[in-house]
């Protein structure tokens, strides 16, 4: 799994006009790709990482500081461009196999006493974030 988090000082999601996921106040935006092989014990080891990474403003986690994360799903985060003008997706895994795992890693965080918001898997998203920093990792379990 993979997972591009940024830092944020507010993020919202929108699909079809409506907004489906926000967070306002400090908290992370996470970009999250499965691939094929993942499973739901990298789903909670994922989770556990987001949970507690220390990177909000003076070396907190959002464990530190109850700070929201919105959890968009991303399968390009597995897209190959090195050969050719387009990208190619085989990296990533399957809707079928991509989604529960997506809301395995919604699910652990939860578990762990997270607020989380989530984007709606397939759907065409638009993404709006204030990045606080900027500051943005990339995480890979």
């Amino acid at each position: 799994m993979r997972a591009v988090v940024q830092r944020v000082d507010s993020a919202s999601v929108v699909a079809a006009g409506e907004t489906i996921g926000e967070i306002v106040g400090g908290g992370l935006c996470v970009l999250v790709g499965v691939t094929h092989g993942d499973t739901t014990d990298k789903a909670a080891q994922l989770a556990r990482k987001l949970w507690s990474v220390r990177i909000l403003a003076g070396e907190k986690s959002c464990s530190d500081v109850n700070a929201p994360l919105l959890v968009i799903s991303q399968f390009t985060l597995y897209g190959d461009a090195r050969k050719g003008r387009r990208p190619t997706w085989n990296a990533a895994a399957p809707g079928e196999v991509a989604e529960p795992l997506v809301d395995e890693v919604v699910t652990q965080l939860r578990a762990l006493g997270a607020h989380v918001e989530t984007g709606r898997f397939g759907a065409d998203m638009r993404v709006s974030l204030t990045n606080d920093g900027p500051f943005t990792v990339f995480l890979e379990v």
